[in-house]
C-alpha cells in the first residue's frame, strides 16, 4: 500500500479527530484546519492546557491528551518537533491509530516508536491539503 493510498483509507475510516495544540486564535492553522475537520464531519477535539473554559469554537478542548475520552484515533500534532516524543508516547498508550505531524513537524525516533506500536505515523504533511486532495467533499 502506498503512503497516499494509506492516509486516505484513515481519512475515510477514521472519524475521531484530535487536534494538539490547538489555538482559540481563527488566524492559526490549527484553528482553521480544526474547522475544516469538523464541516468535513469528524468528530474532533483540541488539546491545549491555556485554553480557558474548554472550548474552542463550541467544541471541548482538554488539558493533555491523556484526558480525550478514549478510543482515540487521529492524533494531529501542531506543536514544535521536540515536542512530539510525549505526545506520541500519550498516542501509544491511548490505542491512538494515527499519529499525524503537521507540516514541519518531525520526530525520528518518536515516528518510529509510534510505528512500532502499530500507528500509521504521517510526518510534515498537513491533514487539510491531504484530505481535500484525496477525499474532498465527496460524501464518506
Amino acid at each position: 500500500m502506498t503512503e497516499l493510498s494509506a492516509i486516505e483509507e484513515a481519512l475515510r475510516a477514521f472519524r475521531k479527530v484530535v487536534v494538539v495544540g490547538l489555538s482559540p486564535d481563527p488566524s492559526r492553522p490549527s484553528h482553521q484546519i480544526f474547522r475544516y475537520l469538523v464541516e468535513a464531519g469528524y468528530e474532533v477535539v483540541g488539546v491545549n492546557p491555556t485554553v480557558k473554559g474548554g472550548m474552542v469554537a463550541g467544541r471541548r478542548c482538554y488539558a493533555a491528551l491523556e484526558d480525550v475520552p478514549q478510543p482515540l484515533e487521529i492524533v494531529d500534532v501542531f506543536r514544535r518537533s521536540e515536542e512530539v516524543p510525549p505526545i506520541a508516547e500519550a498516542a501509544v498508550r491511548a490505542g491512538a491509530k494515527v499519529l499525524w505531524l503537521q507540516d514541519g513537524v518531525t520526530s525520528p525516533d518518536a515516528e518510529s516508536r509510534a510505528r512500532d506500536a502499530g500507528l500509521l505515523v504521517v510526518s510534515d504533511r498537513c491533514i487539510l491539503r491531504d484530505h481535500a486532495r484525496l477525499i474532498g467533499s465527496r460524501p464518506r
